[in-house]
């Protein structure tokens, strides 16, 4: 009769190790499955932010010649003709 008590709590014991690690590694993997979210979350905002950036550069393109005219002296750094080019230097140490 001893020997039955024991092996009951041993069973006992040996189930409530197993469901303790079960919930353990759930929670782990919880935590990261949020940090994931939380990352593609951010992500998601800054891609919204370069979208509404580009559908605006797009329309502002789209409306007039100026945006073109801009685009060619920053980029290409295309100047009219008359125009002067002036450039900086900076220092180089």
């Amino acid at each position: 009769m001893r020997k039955k008590t024991n092996l009951t709590g041993i069973m006992i014991i040996l189930i409530c190790s197993v469901f303790t690690l079960s919930l353990i590694k759930q929670g782990i993997v919880l935590k990261r499955i949020k940090n994931d979210i939380a990352i593609q979350t951010k992500q998601l905002e800054e891609l919204k932010e370069k979208n509404s950036k580009l559908e605006a550069e797009l329309e502002s393109a789209q409306t007039g010649n100026s945006y073109l005219e801009k685009l060619a002296r920053e980029r290409l750094g295309l100047i009219k003709e008359g125009e002067q080019q002036v450039s900086s230097i900076k220092n180089q140490e």
